[in-house]
């Protein structure tokens, strides 16, 4: 299985562009609309969604658990996805979440300002000014974004197999550049060796899932590594009970074989008077 993640600039045709390449590669198309019927469908209220989608949060809700939350879903549905076999993802962190997979090809879209704020003004139907105003509040959004979920910088070049300046390639044409960068960069061998890193995540997924939430324990900065179904655990708890409940509750989760723990214990103490 191979996974293309599309980044885009606002009126750089990432859509369009991603959905030319899905039809073209007969691949699946995730978008925002997919992500997020997978993120409620896991317990998320869809009305806090529009706090955390593609833009940085506010101080409040910077705050909240609702942040973790997000984050930890978010993951969670673009695994899920990703399970299913070949698709192309359309922004939310995708080309970070599958960052090294040697299947993955991560492709960022951009346009001249002079452009965007002409496809900006056709589309809204606004003035210059106003167009303006809409491109720069979507570029601090996704910086925002990008930064502060997975301090990540989106817009730099090196961290992409390619970018396509948009201001004059049809999406077509992009598409069809990308499908045979994709057939130049990802061999057959990679694409199964993908597929098995996939599982092995989406294992680990499942296992942070169930400890955090469904046991509701308490380990803070939870992570989980599975390689052929061998977790391994990451952390820091407040006891040994609490890492003993963590490792019964990882063991749990079908399929594991093993878990072993990394899981650091660190006393609580309250200032002597």
């Amino acid at each position: 299985m191979a996974i293309i993640t599309i980044s885009r600039q606002l009126a750089a045709l990432g859509d369009e562009t991603a959905h030319e390449l899905a039809k073209m590669m007969d691949y699946r198309f995730v978008d925002k609309s997919t992500l997020e019927q997978r993120i409620t469908s896991y317990g998320f209220v869809s009305s806090k969604l529009e706090k955390y989608d593609e833009r940085k949060p506010s101080f409040w809700a910077s705050l909240s658990q609702d942040r973790d939350d997000y984050l930890h879903y978010l993951k969670s549905a673009l695994l899920a996805e990703a399970e299913g076999g070949n698709c192309v993802f359309v922004g939310r962190g995708a080309q970070i979440v599958f960052k090294g997979l040697p299947g993955t090809v991560s492709i960022l879209l951009v346009a001249p300002m002079e452009i965007r704020v002409e496809r900006v003004k056709s589309y809204f139907r606004c003035d210059e000014k106003r167009a303006r105003q809409i491109i720069d509040q979507s570029d601090r959004d996704r910086q925002g974004f990008h930064h502060f979920f997975f301090n990540y910088n989106w817009t730099a070049a090196e961290n992409y197999h390619a970018t396509f300046n948009m201001g004059n390639l049809h999406p077509a044409t992009a598409a069809e550049m990308i499908k045979e960068l994709k057939v130049l960069i990802v061999t057959p061998e990679q694409e199964q060796k993908t597929q098995l890193l996939i599982k092995d995540m989406v294992m680990a997924q499942k296992v942070v899932q169930h400890i955090l939430y469904d046991q509701k324990i308490a380990v803070h900065f939870l992570e989980a590594l599975a390689l052929d179904n061998a977790v391994t655990l990451r952390g820091v708890a407040n006891s040994q009970a609490v890492v003993e409940a963590a490792i019964s509750a990882a063991r749990e989760v079908p399929l594991v074989r093993s878990v072993q723990s990394e899981i650091q214990v660190v006393q609580e103490y309250s200032v002597m008077p």
